[in-house]
């Protein structure tokens, strides 16, 4: 690698060492490159980087021997040179915003002064005009003219630069399939909304569980940690949905173990439409009773105005389609009606004989 660069010239080098102090960066030279450790580091003073990764910098100048990086241009090193340097390259600088003015913000870079428009501050959530003044902020030489007299800077691309690098940091976790933990912001009725590593994924109403739920707030509360799968990432439209149902056991998987044609059972109605009524006969397995198979019901009749959901209903299983997830009911007596069926069936006279209402009346 050559040990020569111009001034302002962006490079990627590889980190050799790490100091408390310094950041060395391989030059394949007798000598490394130097950068300030403080540059990479955040407010509790650690950095995230570690030897062998490779960074992007910019060269400031040959200082007593030592080949000096930055990855922003701010305080004694924003001369004119690095300006005019740091607007060709795009290089990111640091400066102070003194004051608001007309149409936006007077900057302070080193000794230079820029104008920022309104426009350009902030992205995404934007503060007040007046919050910005008196802020530390990195920004984006937009123009340069008038040997520097004339500074245009962007604080929202620097935004929107950051936020691109993060996205793509989570794209690379936040895939499909991926189980991702996150914590429940709101709840709408089509669903909630889940921040997940600081973005915000959907939970949808119809993947809360595996039985059908109506109202969100049954299944999670806003603040509550939850485990989800990744259903969809599309990360062109910014926009992730995630699954609890999908980390649940299938109740369909199961089902031919624990129900049988001709079975007899009562449950409460889960849904009713057009076509027919859906009874509930375990968590997450519904079937349905057609409509045909409803006694007093013509093709004119509004059913929904004669079954009302939570009404019980006893049905007998007439088919079962576990690939399909669907099982066929009719309707059946009732477990009281059977009961008291059986009462009399099973009730003998006194000489064994079967019960007889009209004789047991003449005993009397």
């Amino acid at each position: 690698m050559r040990n020569t660069f111009e001034i302002g010239e962006p490079v990627e080098l590889e980190i050799v060492a790490i100091s408390d102090t310094t950041v060395f960066l391989d030059l394949n030279a007798k000598s490394e490159g130097v950068l300030d450790r403080e540059e990479l580091a955040d407010e509790e003073g650690n950095v995230s980087v570690k030897e062998g990764d490779k960074i992007k910098v910019y060269f400031t100048g040959e200082f007593h021997g030592e080949m000096r990086f930055t990855t922003k241009i701010a305080g004694d090193k924003a001369d004119k040179e690095m300006l005019e340097n740091a607007w060709k390259n795009g290089i990111p600088v640091e400066g102070n915003v003194e004051s608001e003015i007309k149409g936006g913000f007077q900057i302070k870079i080193g000794a230079a002064r820029a104008f920022c428009p309104y426009s350009q501050m902030g992205y995404k959530k934007r503060d007040e005009p007046s919050a910005y003044v008196g802020r530390h902020l990195s920004f984006i030489i937009t123009e340069y003219k008038n040997d520097g007299k004339d500074i245009l800077v962007s604080n929202r691309q620097i935004g929107e630069k950051e936020y691109a690098d993060s996205l793509k940091k989570l794209a690379e976790t936040i895939k499909e399939g991926a189980i991702v933990e996150g914590t429940v912001e709101s709840i709408e009725k089509f669903g909630a909304f889940v921040d997940v590593n600081g973005f915000r994924v959907l939970l949808p109403i119809s993947e809360m569980a595996r039985e059908r739920v109506t109202n969100a707030a049954d299944i999670v509360q806003v603040g509550q940690k939850i485990t989800a799968k990744v259903l969809k990432a599309d990360w062109n439209t910014e926009r992730v949905s995630v699954s609890l149902k999908a980390l649940i056991a299938d109740p369909w998987d199961s089902v031919e173990d624990n129900f049988s044609v001709g079975q007899k059972i009562e449950g409460p109605i889960s849904r009713v439409a057009d076509f027919g009524v859906f009874v509930n006969l375990d968590k997450g397995i519904d079937g349905l009773v057609h409509i045909s198979e409803l006694e007093g019901i013509s093709a004119s009749t509004n059913i929904k105005k004669v079954y009302q959901p939570g009404q019980k209903m006893s049905v007998v299983i007439e088919k079962i389609d576990a690939a399909s997830k669907r099982i066929s009911l009719k309707p059946a007596s009732s477990v009281e009606q059977d009961k008291t069926a059986a009462k009399y069936l099973s009730s003998q006279d006194d000489d064994g004989e079967t019960y007889n209402p009209f004789a047991a009346l003449l005993k009397k």
